[in-house]
């Protein structure tokens, strides 16, 4: 059972901890020899952002490390990182020889938790690794979902629905990692009816710039018709034929008979077919009661 599993919540690494775990130094932080500094285990960071870590360094040039990296010192003599890896990274970019840190004194375990915890209450982490580092807290820690929540600060619906995301092919989750593909965007394409399916509408979303909601309503008619991501889109409104091609489909279903959808460069128009007096009239009579369906909550 983990160690941090009963305490209770808190926004800093001292709260996590407890007042006993700390160590306390006069005057607050030490300098620390940057080469003696190493990364944590099991860092939910698994890319840092060149740009980002580029504009870090120069703030850290100018104005230093405001918040101290926190550490514990190993039996090499060396320091581990619990939190402020990223900083550590800058800092070395930057040239600094030293660096400020509060050292601690907590076991593998707590360490590795804590690490974990700190890094998943920011917010810059890409959806996959915030993911995994749920798991991790789940999987190696035994906390559930409801206790990961509470340790980072986040919903428990919030939790539920990053975790959701690892049900995704790989392919999926390089392009999350690459920020090329949104959480909205991923969560609709779980509704896609399977992992080939779910890879091609995250390509056609990311090559024709989809909305969340038109992929939302994508993947939904792709249970019904897997083929609507081979269809060619219309050369002047880009995807607007697989809409156009999905409606014709529904309203053949509904109506019983093949309809037809024009698409004109202002209106366009919409022909059902009748191949009677009789399938005319039973037509027209469905048609009237259409208004009243559409009150009732029935839709196309």
């Amino acid at each position: 059972m983990s160690a941090l599993k009963d305490r209770g919540l808190g926004k800093g690494l001292g709260a996590l901890l407890g007042d006993d775990a700390l160590q306390s130094q006069e005057g607050g932080s030490l300098s620390l020899p940057i080469s003696e500094v190493q990364p944590g285990l099991k860092q939910p960071r698994k890319r840092f952002d060149d740009e980002s870590l580029a504009d870090l360094a120069d703030s850290i040039r100018t104005h230093g490390i405001i918040q101290p990296l926190t550490v514990r010192r190993l039996s090499s003599g060396y320091y581990q990182i619990i939190a402020g890896e990223r900083r550590w990274r800058a800092a070395k970019l930057a040239g600094l020889h030293e660096v400020p840190a509060v050292i601690i004194e907590a076991d593998d375990r707590t360490v590795m938790e804590l690490g974990l915890i700190e890094n998943l209450q920011r917010e810059d982490l890409n959806p996959i690794e915030e993911a995994n580092g749920y798991k991790v807290l789940m999987d190696e820690y035994g906390l559930t979902q409801d206790e990961v929540a509470q340790r980072v600060g986040k919903s428990r619906p919030a939790v539920a629905n990053a975790l959701r995301l690892l049900a995704l092919p790989d392919a999926v989750h390089l392009l999350l990692e690459e920020g090329r593909l949104s959480a909205g965007h991923a969560r609709a394409i779980l509704s896609a009816p399977d992992k080939e399916l779910q890879k091609r509408l995250a390509q056609k979303v990311v090559q024709d710039g989809l909305s969340v909601r038109q992929t939302e309503a994508l993947a939904k008619r792709l249970a019904k018709a897997q083929d609507l991501l081979d269809e060619e889109p219309a050369p002047a409104v880009p995807d607007f034929s697989i809409y156009l091609r999905a409606a014709e489909q529904d309203l053949s279903s509904r109506f019983g008979r093949k309809v037809h959808i024009i698409n004109g460069k202002k209106k366009g128009k919409v022909e059902l077919e009748y191949y009677n007096t009789d399938d005319l009239n039973a037509l027209l009579e469905l048609l009237e009661q259409f208004p009243n369906q559409r009150k009732g909550g029935d839709s196309l």
